[in-house]
């Protein structure tokens, strides 16, 4: 057996060229709490934006090298408590979203929208059949 000493998800990382206007978007657009502003390599921020009550927050930082920032299917899902409010609140808000909302049988209503520099995330209905994102 492996001791990896591994215990937890400590977070994810979207890499974003203008760190301000990720902030913003995700706190007062989508309603993320800050939860880390502190300087970060030469003249850059680490960022950490989390749903109030999530163990992982997502980090909005500068990207590394040899890598782009913006385009990104980040493979960060959301979950909403109403997809469907979730997709309207979001479309009032000129946030960049799916048309509608998805429906695929058995899994859960979902929509995919994108950040301020076209990252995408989804957004899955947590309220059916124990889905959990």
């Amino acid at each position: 057996m492996v001791d990896s000493r591994l215990v937890k998800l400590a977070n994810v990382i979207i890499p974003v060229d203008d760190q301000d206007r990720a902030l913003e978007f995700y706190t007062e657009t989508l309603g993320l709490e800050k939860r880390a502003d502190l300087p970060f390599g030469d003249g850059a921020r680490w960022i950490e934006v989390a749903p109030p009550g999530a163990d992982t927050p997502i980090a909005i930082c500068p990207p590394g090298p040899g890598v782009t920032a913006g385009a990104k299917d980040t493979g960060i899902s959301l979950q909403s408590e109403d997809v469907d409010v979730t997709h309207a609140q979001l479309k009032e808000r000129g946030v960049d979203v799916d048309a509608e909302v998805s429906r695929f049988g058995e899994i859960p209503p979902l929509f995919w929208f994108r950040d301020p520099e076209g990252n995408s995330l989804m957004v899955p209905d947590g309220r059916l059949n124990g889905f959990a994102a």
